[in-house]
Parts: C-alpha cells; structure tokens; sequence
C-alpha cells in the first residue's frame, strides 16, 4: 500500500472528516534531503474534522501525528497538516 492511502486510513479511522486530502508532494522536493528514490517522502494533508475544531494547532498536530501513528510517521521525511476548523 502506498504510504497516501496509508495516512489517509489512518485518518479516516480515528477522526469523522467532513473533508480530507493527502496530498504526495514529493517530487517537488527531488534532490532535497529526506527524498529517497521512488518518493513518498513529502506528504501534505487537508483536513475538516468536528474533533480537531476546539484544539489549538499544536494539539492538532498532535491528534493527527498521533492517528497517523509512530511507525508510520517514521517512514516519511515530512508532513505539512493543514486543518479547517
């Protein structure tokens, strides 16, 4: 399984999105440190979700970090997390 469908199954499980994105952006960053050949490197997720609206962002981060997982989330060299509350 790619490492996208696996951070969106993550997401999916742990919170109720409205809307999600995961979004691969690591041929942007080919030739950047943490870019290993083949990519999923440099992932960006978009993210509506009732249970993140009352957190601040970094407790946000935290809740999304923490969904995705440590296995995972060592895996990959970034994750930009954007969420509309």
């Amino acid at each position: 399984m790619e490492k996208a469908a696996e951070i969106r199954a993550a997401l999916e499980q742990r919170f109720d999105a409205q809307a999600l994105e995961v979004i691969d952006e690591s041929e942007a960053h080919r030739g950047h440190a943490g870019y290993p050949e083949g990519g999923q490197s440099h992932f960006r997720v978009r993210i509506k979700a009732p249970e993140l609206a009352p957190l601040s962002r970094l407790a946000r981060h935290r809740a999304i970090h923490d969904a995705i997982g440590p296995d995972l989330i060592g895996r990959i060299h970034a994750l930009a997390i954007e969420v509309d509350a």
